[in-house]
């Protein structure tokens, strides 16, 4: 069923694009340094976890899936964003504006669900000692998934809308939608109190409880002259979870202010276009730095990821046969052999002196080291 239209007169200009040319092209490139690094970073932690795939702990489940949302959104959606920056209008029209409305919305929906989640589980872990088996953490990822699908398709049949951004290369529901019908202002409001506002102050408040809750726990070893190496781990994981929570909340707000005060305001150009494109691509910037964060403070993180540069490495270098000439006192021109197979060197050094003997032509074929026949 197509959307309804929030203006009955929409032409092609709404999906032009209302910066400058200049402007546009810095979007564009700034859209695909997120891109780049974030299908690089997601990228190397969906491989590292699927290297330690057997050792994986049920919360880790839900990394996994915060990197796929930030992998997939970023190799799915954005594009259509930076071809459109670098052209100076929306292409495609109103089919692809769906597409990369829901698409997002899908995504963006997932991407705080899946913090929240964190949070709370996290919140429970800490302070109350419940932990979750990992089925359950996957029965929780695909509920996650469903209800932000189902809620993203309502405007499809008619609850709601998707249409251009005020900048023009972008699309995402149609917050005015609250001036048009009261049907539209119930899946704005809810939209934004439920999926927004309520899932942020899930992630403040459980995030607060667990540093408020481990500092204190550190407090009173440290009182006590008791020196726990575990103290210190649990304290590292709990940074890490609290930076991954709040730098999405950071990201996101700039966004969330200006859409809501874009909800309640009836005059639509009552903001420059620049006022919505900085807050939509400072979210994007949410997609990049969980990667640098899991590295940092995940040690097995970065063992994983010596590992595999070291595997890549020697995969590159394997099997190659270096022959070369050095100069020595004691033999005038000995010859060294190098052999290395598969990261692992074998080294058979041959000095011969030429007074005494002359190589031979001729060596026997062996996987042993190689054999080098004088003739009298």
């Amino acid at each position: 069923m197509p959307l309804k239209s929030s203006d009955e007169n929409r032409t092609s200009s709404a999906f032009s694009s209302k910066l400058s040319p200049e402007a546009d092209l810095c979007v564009g490139l700034g859209i695909v340094s997120v891109v780049l690094l974030s299908v690089v970073g997601n990228g190397l932690v969906l491989v590292i976890c699927y290297r330690k795939r057997k050792k994986m702990s049920g919360s880790e489940l839900l990394c996994i899936n915060l990197a796929v949302v930030d992998f997939l959104c970023c190799v799915c959606f954005y594009p259509f964003s930076i071809v459109s920056s670098f052209h100076h209008v929306w292409l495609g029209g109103n089919i692809t504006c769906i597409y990369y409305g829901l698409g997002c919305y899908i995504f963006g929906l997932c991407g705080m669900f899946t913090i929240t989640a964190i949070s709370i589980i996290r919140y429970l872990k800490t302070c109350y000692s419940f932990w979750l088996k990992a089925t359950n953490i996957r029965l929780l990822c695909c509920v996650i998934w469903l209800v932000s699908a189902v809620w993203s398709s309502f405007p499809l049949f008619g609850w709601g809308e998707y249409v251009p951004e005020p900048y023009g290369l972008s699309c995402t529901v149609a917050w005015r939608g609250y001036h048009t019908s009261t049907k539209d202002a119930f899946y704005v409001i809810c939209s934004f109190v439920c999926f927004t506002l309520v899932p942020a102050l899930f992630i403040v408040v459980s995030q607060c409880s667990i540093l408020y809750k481990v500092s204190r726990f550190s407090c009173e070893l440290s009182a006590k002259g008791i020196r726990n190496n575990l103290r210190h781990a649990e304290k590292r994981i709990s940074m890490m979870f609290f930076c991954i929570s709040f730098g999405f909340v950071i990201a996101w707000a700039p966004y969330a202010v200006v859409s809501f005060l874009f909800i309640f305001h009836k005059e639509p150009r009552y903001m420059a276009p620049e006022g919505f494109v900085l807050p939509a691509l400072f979210a994007k910037s949410s997609h990049i730095y969980n990667p640098f964060i899991y590295f940092y403070f995940n040690k097995t993180f970065q063992q994983e990821l010596r590992r595999l540069l070291l595997a890549s490495y020697h995969k590159l270098t394997g099997n190659r046969v270096g022959v070369h000439i050095s100069t020595s006192q004691q033999a005038p021109h000995p010859i060294h052999i190098q052999l290395q197979e598969r990261g692992c060197a074998q080294r058979t050094n041959f000095a011969v002196s030429h007074s005494q003997a002359e190589l031979s032509p001729e060596l026997p074929t062996s996987s042993h080291a190689p054999y080098i026949r004088p003739q009298l």
